[in-house]
């Protein structure tokens, strides 16, 4: 008797463990049906064309467009696009205003310190710098530029940048808001008592 008993509790494990093993095969032969027709979404790769604009929106003062000089200096356009693109300036501040010079922003930091984690080289090239014309600020190092630009107020007073720093673009629309910038109050290290602020900053492409 107890052989028997012995006999069919071995065959009621076998049957339930074959049940088992055939409902995990239904349920893994499901997922690989549900997966085979999952379709996979390959990112499109970021282009850029040199006739992208950067709009410029500063907090309760307006907006300034600038457009790249792409041709002379492809690596530095390349960088500012890709950073603006990933929103690296959204709120930051022109933390260095100077009048009759330059106010110079896109500083993590807010001090003229920060950096974007990486250098990029100097692209020097046939570009004045003149009223409006956007450059990359470095350190004393030609090739420290990172994420911190300026804009130009005055050519007398960006005369001397001439083939030291880069050129890569020139404000097309909004000088007014930049001149205005120009006009805040400052400490004696040149920046504004009342924040700057970069609302945002977009790329767009001009319109046809």
């Amino acid at each position: 008797m107890l052989l028997r008993l012995t006999i069919l509790s071995f065959i009621i494990s076998l049957l339930a463990l074959g049940c088992e093993e055939k409902e995990k095969q239904v349920k893994t032969e499901e997922k690989k049906e549900v997966e085979d027709t999952m379709e996979i979404e390959v990112p499109k790769p970021i282009t850029i064309t040199g006739d992208e604009l950067a709009v410029i929106k500063i907090k309760d003062s307006g907006e300034i467009v600038i457009k790249f000089y792409y041709t002379d200096a492809p690596k530095t356009v390349e960088n500012f696009i890709k950073l603006a693109r990933k929103g690296f300036y959204d709120r930051l501040t022109f933390h260095r205003i100077i009048p009759k010079f330059m106010i110079q922003g896109g500083d993590p930091s807010g001090d003229g310190t920060g950096n974007a984690g990486y250098t990029i080289d100097a692209e020097f090239n046939q570009h004045q710098f003149n009223r409006g014309t956007l450059g990359m600020a470095r350190g004393p190092n030609p090739n420290s530029a990172s994420c911190q630009f300026f804009i130009c107020l005055t050519r007398k007073g960006c005369a001397h940048l001439d083939n030291q720093y880069t050129a890569f673009g020139e404000v097309i629309k909004g000088m007014d808001v930049v001149d205005k910038i120009a006009t805040v109050k400052r400490d004696k290290n040149n920046k504004p008592l009342e924040p700057v602020v970069i609302e945002s900053m977009r790329i767009e492409m001009p319109e046809k």
